[in-house]
């Protein structure tokens, strides 16, 4: 009993001595944050960078530049630095866009501080909405959760923070300065200057791939971001908006599970078989929806570092080198009704083909690996190895055209396999797979070629059943870093969420108590990679309501530092997408983007903190506008007036425009935002008879 008790009291003492360790080490580097952040570009040069086996790593780009335009790229570069420098750093710049086809300025990574989603409280800025907007910058580039932090890609293959260190520092230092009638400009991660505003403007004005139209081919992304003047910024990399994986995570359970109610007349998931791809940003979410939901899965992944940093963090239950393997695991488990989701390491089309050959039933389908970003590391050819295809990527990229084409082929040709002869039902996930395999000639287009054989699933699930009645992916970030304040926040949402749904139409019934349903198991599901963020799909009262009692409980205290709201762009109104978001709009407005453009512009003086407007994200450059905001709450009756102002702009610009395109539960949803506010005048569509128009036109 007595050696039992003091081994007790070591264990505890061991505990005590590990955390006061992490406390220190901790402290120590928010220390050294304070000390070097605002310093910018360094009086002193640093030492030259050394390669980081512990992080993930672009792939090299395609030589696209001509000799001459190297030389404007070179150019472009150096005029970040002190002349005296120009001759150490040119070589250095050329070395780098000669390998990696892009100029990154490596030895400008800082290295005093880690990069960390700091607690607001701790930066040292004049501003503190400022700090909020540095606790956001710094999560993005967190290398549990950006996708190759040293290239400064958040996610997505592409999805660019800023296209080089030196843009980096000097945005944080131009934060660290910013008054609140200050508006620091940002063009493409080029922080292009400190402008004297007030106090109600945003803080902060990003646009990302803005380029003339006729230049917005992927050719044209390339050039432009090789010669550092634009980025693909998707869309919460570059908006400085992203939460990790969690970013999505509700919104694939809820496609899940619509999808088996809508297709497999299935409340539960238990026994259910899908099959995917993608595990390495945004769609890392995969994994953990299906366990969530209840399914049995696969979600190939052809970057085993990827697949490995999602088992780890245990998004994804386990890994598997073999496609019968994880099959065999996948009918094992849906047998039993148990949830599982395994990690294929592995080309899909491998998976694919090996499910066709031993004719396993498939219940659903679909993919997400990033065929936006085609040619440049979103998407691999089958046959060769991960290693293999970015050499090839690199060297000869007319032939990894060729091959990923052809690879797309035999990946539509399986998928039909399965739902023909299976009955599986497949859905884009809105990466631009049909789009990309339509243009590579794959058997995926419908009868009369008027669109493609499988639907977006914004197109047949989430588009009729919550971006037309106002629900969409909302989210915040406790900027204090405490979970428990997360855990307040969730309480509170969960409190509003209560109390809304006793008196909810039973149109948004189903949405409401899914919804219920998500926030009291979001602790248990630990979602949270990086800063103490959630998701939550709500409506425009819903985002209020929920939004005003983070407010009181800052205010009062009880929450220890300022949330920061956001969406994904992915949402009600802030993505104008004909092959995503806005693929169930259908009279023809689907390919105009005044939707976004309008977004970005009413939230600017409706009190965002800060607004972004980006070419690209999701489906690709040149396919999407696409539009996001923080807003930073911090308890004043400021805060109060923005959020209701604003958040009541975000959502029902979007309605608006879906009931206008003759949206039946826009139009419900619209008349409903009108009955709670007599501000509000929606222009509603009068509805022609299809026997009118017929005789008109015969």
């Amino acid at each position: 009993s007595y050696s039992f008790c003091t081994l007790l009291g070591q264990i505890y003492i061991m505990k005590s001595f590990m955390a006061h360790l992490q406390k220190r080490s901790m402290s120590n580097g928010v220390e050294s944050m304070k000390a070097y952040l605002a310093e910018g570009i360094p009086s002193k040069l640093p030492p030259p960078y050394k390669f980081n086996d512990a992080v993930d790593h672009a792939p090299p780009r395609k030589q696209i530049l001509t000799p001459a335009e190297k030389e404007l790229a070179l150019r472009n570069a150096l005029r970040y630095m002190p002349a005296e420098w120009h001759e150490e750093l040119a070589p250095e710049f050329a070395e780098e866009l000669n390998t990696f086809g892009r100029i990154y300025m490596m030895r400008f990574k800082p290295t005093e501080y880690e990069m960390l989603p700091y607690s607001s409280l701790d930066y040292p800025t004049v501003d503190k909405k400022a700090a909020a907007i540095l606790t956001m910058i710094h999560n993005n580039l967190d290398k549990r959760v950006a996708q190759f932090p040293d290239e400064l890609i958040t996610y997505g293959g592409n999805g660019a923070t800023f296209q080089n260190w030196a843009q980096y520092r000097l945005t944080v230092k131009y934060l660290c300065e910013m008054r609140a009638d200050q508006t620091l400009v940002m063009y493409s991660g080029h922080p292009h200057g400190l402008f004297p505003s007030h106090v109600d403007a945003p803080r902060m004005v990003i646009t990302n791939g803005m380029v003339i139209p006729n230049y917005s081919s992927q050719d044209d992304y390339e050039r432009m971001n090789a010669l550092g003047v634009s980025q693909y910024g998707q869309m919460t990399a570059g908006s400085f908006m992203y939460i990790g994986p969690q970013g999505i995570v509700h919104g694939t359970t809820i496609t899940l599970l619509n999808a088996a109610r809508l297709y497999l007349e299935k409340d539960s998931l238990a026994g259910v078989k899908f099959i995917t791809s993608g595990l390495g940003g945004m769609s890392g979410a995969q994994a953990k929806a299906t366990t969530i939901a209840g399914a049995a899965g696969i979600i190939a992944e052809i970057n085993p570092h990827a697949a490995r940093k999602r088992h780890e963090q245990g998004w994804c239950t386990l890994l598997s080198e073999s496609a019968d393997e994880a099959l065999d695991i996948m009918e094992e488990h849906a047998q039993a009704g148990k949830p599982v989701s395994v990690g294929y390491i592995g080309n899909v089309v491998d998976l694919w083909e090996r499910a066709v050959e031993r004719n396993v039933e498939v219940h659903l389908g679909s993919d997400q690996t990033s065929l936006h970003n085609p040619w440049a590391g979103g998407y691999y050819p089958v046959g060769q190895s991960f290693e293999e295809s970015k050499e090839m990527m690199s060297k000869d990229p007319v032939a990894f055209k060729k091959a990923v084409q052809e690879t797309l082929v035999r990946h539509a040709a399986a998928i039909n396999k399965l739902t023909e002869e299976r009955g599986m039902y497949f859905w884009d996930y809105g990466n631009a797979f049909l789009l990309e395999a339509s243009r590579a000639g794959a058997a995926v287009m419908n009868e009369d070629k008027s669109g493609f054989r499988y639907p977006s699933y914004v197109e047949d699930i989430v588009g009729p059943m919550c971006f037309d009645f106002g629900f969409g992916p909302f989210r915040w970030v406790c900027t204090s870093g405490l979970e428990e304040d997360l855990q307040l926040t969730d309480e509170l949402a969960l409190e509003v969420l209560s109390d809304m749904e006793k008196s909810s139409p039973p149109e948004i019934s189903q949405q409401m108590a899914d919804n219920i349903v998500w926030i009291k198991g979001a602790m248990e599901n630990k979602l949270v990679v990086g800063s103490q963020a959630r998701i939550l799909y709500a409506d425009d009262m819903g985002r209020r309501r929920i939004a005003e009692a983070f407010n009181e409980a800052i205010r009062d205290g009880r929450l220890k530092a300022p949330v920061v709201l956001g969406r994904d762009h992915h949402d009600v109104s802030g993505t104008d997408s004909p092959f995503r978001e806005t693929a169930n709009i259908k009279d023809g407005s689907s390919f105009c983007a005044d939707m976004a453009v309008q977004n970005f512009a009413g939230d600017a003086f409706r009190g965002a903190t800060w607004i972004s407007l980006h070419n690209g994200g999701g489906v690709g450059w040149g396919e999407v506008m696409n539009g996001g905001f923080g807003l930073v709450l911090d308890g004043t009756p400021e805060s109060l007036r923005n959020l209701n102002s604003m958040l009541h702009w975000d959502v029902n610009n979007g309605i608006a425009r879906r009931a206008w395109a003759r949206n039946p539960n826009a139009e419900f949803a619209a008349k409903r935002a009108m009955a709670e506010n007599d501000l509000l005048k929606v222009t509603l569509p009068n509805h022609a008879k299809d026997d009118i128009i017929k005789a008109a036109l015969a």
